[in-house]
């Protein structure tokens, strides 16, 4: 049998209405990730919840020591429950992540979270690329719209787009239902 792991990627305060960098339907991505925590608590999976921080106190979001930067009580981490401290996009980069999954010989991660388009997308990748199979549930993660080229592409656009391209071919990408629904996770 399989070891599953559920990776909670930066459900933090800035990114919540009066937050610094507000994302669009952050507090129905954290509410179903609450369903999914509990879920996986149930089930006993590890738990691991990833936390970003800037290093510079002129960051746009996610200042060092603010209360932005902290967990969302949505999503807050129990006793026991390893926070991951991060600098970068990716969660495995500079971060005893990958440690804490291989010394729980974790086999198949569910990662849930913000920003779909940078750190979802990223942990994502580089999990299937370090062998886990990779499950996201897309109605847990939020992001905000986005602007290239003097091009606006709407939340909603940039949620799929990513989803999509993750779909193709890193991770199975499904609803916190069919998450809840699964017995086998």
């Amino acid at each position: 049998m399989s070891k599953q792991a559920l990776i909670v990627i930066d459900i933090q305060n800035d990114y919540f209405p009066g937050g610094k960098w507000t994302l669009d339907g952050a507090d129905a991505a954290a509410d179903n990730a609450a369903s999914i925590l509990d879920a996986a608590r149930t089930r006993g999976d590890l738990v691991v919840h990833v936390r970003h921080e800037f290093e510079s106190s002129d960051a746009p979001f996610f200042t060092p020591g603010s209360e932005g930067a902290q967990i969302h009580p949505k999503a807050a981490n129990r006793a026991g429950e390893p926070v991951v401290l991060k600098h970068k996009v990716n969660a495995f980069l500079g971060t005893e992540l990958k440690h804490l999954l291989d010394e729980g010989q974790i086999s198949n991660v569910t990662v849930i979270g913000s920003m779909s388009h940078m750190c979802i997308d990223a942990v994502s990748r580089a999990a299937a690329d370090y062998g886990y199979g990779v499950t996201v549930v897309h109605d847990a993660c939020a992001t905000r719209a986005l602007e290239f080229n003097g091009v606006t592409v709407p939340a909603a656009q940039v949620h799929a787009a990513y989803m999509a391209s993750l779909a193709f071919a890193y991770a199975q990408v499904i609803s916190t239902q069919e998450y809840l629904t699964d017995a086998s996770r």
